[in-house]
Formats: C-alpha cells, structure tokens, sequence
C-alpha cells in the first residue's frame, strides 16, 4: 500500500528513465524490476517519497539504435510486465479519471510516455499504434534530428567537442533558432492534439518551440526542462519561452540534473544542490507565474543530485521549497496541481 508521508505530498514526475534503465541492466544479464532496485525510481522508494503519479519514459537512442521502433516495442513490453507484477502499488493511466480512481483505490499511478519522435519514423499510422498502447506524451526530439524536427543538442557533434572547454562551451549554449519541425513534425502534434497525446517540446530546438505553439491549440509541456536566464544550457527554456508556455497553459519540469539547474567552468565538479533547485523555481515563477511549474526530475536519465538520492527524496525537496519563500499552497501546485490542471485538459 502506498504510505505517501500522511498525506502532506503528492508528488506528479513528468520525466524518468527508468524503463530504459531495467531494459538496459537486463541486456547486461542483471537482475532488475521496478519494485525495487539501485536507480533513482522505485515503486518502494516512490511510496516513501509520497508519489501519486509518475510519467515513465521509453527513451530510445536513435543514433545507437538499428531500428527504433522495434526498441520502443521492447521497451514497452518491460513497462507492461513490470506494473502487472506490480498491481498491488501502481496502475496505468489513459484517461484523466484513471488518476484519481487509482488514488482512491491507494495505489499510485503510471503515465506511459515516449522520449523520441522517431521511434515512429515520420509514419502516424505508429503514432497511433502508440497512443493504444498507451502512450499518453512524447518528446517530439532527443539530441539526434529525427522526421518530425532538430533538437538544440546535437549528438552528431557531441564527441568531437567534448574536452575542448570553448568547444564544449559553444555546444552547450547555442540554440538553434533556424531548423524547427518538419512538414510532417506539423502533421504529428496536430495528430497528437485530435488523440491526446501531450506534446513535450523538452530537447527542441527553439525553432521548434514556436512551431509546435504555431501548430497546437491545447496546453503542451517541457517535461524536464529549466530556465536558461540563470542556466545558458539550451536545454533550458528562455524567458520568452516561458511566457508563452505559461500563456498557453502548459507546464514545464524543474530537471534535477545538476548541470541544467547552474553551470559551472568545464571540468568544475557540480554535484547539485536543492538550493540549485529552489533557485530554478523562484526564477520560473517570477517570469512565468506559479501556474507553469511541475516537476521532471530526470531520474534516471542523469548521472545523479547529490542531495536528492531518488525518488524517496522528495520531502526534502518540498521542504527545501517551502524554506525557500514559497507557501504550502504554492509547491502544491509545483508538485502536482499544475501538471494536473494540463493532464485534465489534454488527456482523452
């Protein structure tokens, strides 16, 4: 049963890698399942940490990946097998109401989304495939250009930049404002909007973030991502960027990644603080209300946050939250009620 810390928290995470991390472990020939194990994301460690809702991410690297699609399937049948096992703690969301039927029932909630566009390969005949089996999200790019747009990181140059401090430097901080969606990327989140599947502009490049405003209607989300006005990281979203996210009625999530909350000189070591986090957060709000902010820890995608060790964490981040300004009824909102009111209005 579900002991989410007396009631005081209900955490809603738009991001983890957690998936991706049991696949990975078991091709390695280790023993790994999502009740318990040494990631960031547990069922066990998400009761003590007072989670009603987790969005699990199929991430599939398409620059080290033969077929996408055949991996997003793959990924897929871990994430079926797993809550099966697991129904005694969690249950799937495809609808709104699935969110609070399985809160009254204690157990918590599991959001399928997909961390890559091209796993469908420019076809909505997969989209669609996937919105079956449940997936509810999708981040239309990771760092490769795929048939639906460009993302501002580009892994193709990754390694012949990485240990040159002005290279990397370079890499890091310049968005690109030229190359957004594809003609069919325009066709794919106005599909996604008529399914209901959320689009999730987190990697995009900032071409593609005005395109995919251009192109929707509905509130979309940047799962894990911050603000670049105190990170320069282009994975973080500018000023403006925010305001029309906020303006729409969309949401992004504060990422925990130490190097995405304050960038520090090349080789500098930044193990993360909440501080780094409660910093993030002020700023967010301050330009974009207290509306627009969730949460999307990157659990399992980054190498770590040394204060928060994983998902039985977040009293400290709550608390570290509250200690920073903000009022009870305000983290609510960035622990749950934002991302809610989205999924509310999106979800089919």
């Amino acid at each position: 049963m579900n002991n989410r810390l007396a009631g005081r928290i209900n955490v809603v995470d738009m991001h983890c890698d957690t998936i991706a991390g049991i696949f990975w472990e078991r091709m390695r020939g280790r023993e790994c399942n999502l009740r318990t194990n040494i990631g960031h994301v547990d069922l066990l460690s998400m009761c003590d940490g007072g989670y009603l809702l987790q969005n699990f991410a199929l991430f599939v690297n398409i620059g080290k990946c033969e077929d996408p699609w055949e991996r997003v399937l793959a990924l897929h049948t871990v994430y079926e097998e797993e809550l099966a096992k697991n129904r005694d703690l969690i249950a799937p969301v495809y609808r709104f109401d699935d969110i609070e039927k399985n809160s009254s029932q204690g157990k918590m909630s599991a959001m399928l989304t997909v961390e890559e566009g091209g796993v469908c390969k420019g076809e909505l005949s997969k989209l669609h495939t996937l919105y079956e089996k449940g997936v509810r999200m999708v981040t239309l790019t990771w760092n490769y250009p795929n048939e639906l747009g460009y993302p501002n990181l580009d892994g193709r140059k990754e390694e012949s930049v990485m240990g040159n401090p002005i290279m990397e430097r370079e890499y890091l901080n310049t968005p690109d404002t030229l190359n957004g969606l594809t003609d069919t990327g325009r066709r794919f989140v106005e599909e996604m909007e008529m399914l209901g599947i959320i689009p999730d502009v987190s990697h995009l490049s900032d071409a593609g973030f005005y395109d995919v405003l251009s192109y929707t209607k509905k509130p979309f989300v940047a799962s894990h991502s911050n603000a670049r006005g105190i990170c320069p990281c282009v994975r973080n979203m500018t000023d403006d960027m925010i305001r029309k996210l906020a303006e729409r009625g969309g949401c992004m999530g504060l990422n925990y990644c130490p190097d995405f909350l304050i960038q520090k000189p090349v080789g500098v070591p930044n193990p993360g603080t909440v501080e780094d986090i409660v910093r993030q957060a002020k700023y967010i709000v301050n330009v974009g209300g207290e509306e627009v902010l969730g949460l999307g820890s990157d659990f399992d995608g980054i190498e770590g946050h040394e204060e928060l060790a994983g998902a039985q964490s977040m009293e400290k981040l709550y608390d570290g939250l509250l200690k920073g300004g903000f009022t009870s009824g305000q983290v609510d909102k960035i622990f749950s009620g934002n991302v809610l009111r989205v999924y509310k209005e999106c979800l089919k």
